[in-house]
């Protein structure tokens, strides 16, 4: 049996307007938080291409996909997977949370 779920605090809801990305750095690694049209999204802030932060990349809010500034890939927020070449494999996607004002990732 694993350990618990941790929810980490990342940010106050209103600290990112829709087309934002802001990377954090937590135990374990560096999410990319985004936030969506339909909310806020985190993925592992690596490209799956190269290893180069998606967080340097544009968001595309309606699409609700970021896109690696290195390569161009783009990937999907919702499930991580590669959207366009040269990236063939998914990112991992981390759960979010928000509650009340606050916005968490839901660290497994």
């Amino acid at each position: 049996m694993g350990a618990d779920p941790v929810r980490v605090r990342l940010c106050a809801t209103d600290e990112l307007e829709v087309g934002q990305v802001r990377r954090f750095e937590i135990e374990g690694g560096a999410i990319a938080l985004v936030r969506c049209r339909s909310g806020f999204r985190a993925l592992l802030d690596v490209c799956s291409h190269q290893d180069y932060p998606l967080s340097e990349g544009e968001v595309f809010p309606d699409s609700c996909e970021i896109e690696c500034f290195r390569h161009g890939s783009t990937f999907s927020l919702l499930d991580g997977s590669p959207q366009s070449l040269p990236a063939t494999q998914a990112v991992k996607v981390v759960p979010i949370e928000v509650d009340s004002d606050d916005v968490y990732a839901v660290i497994e």
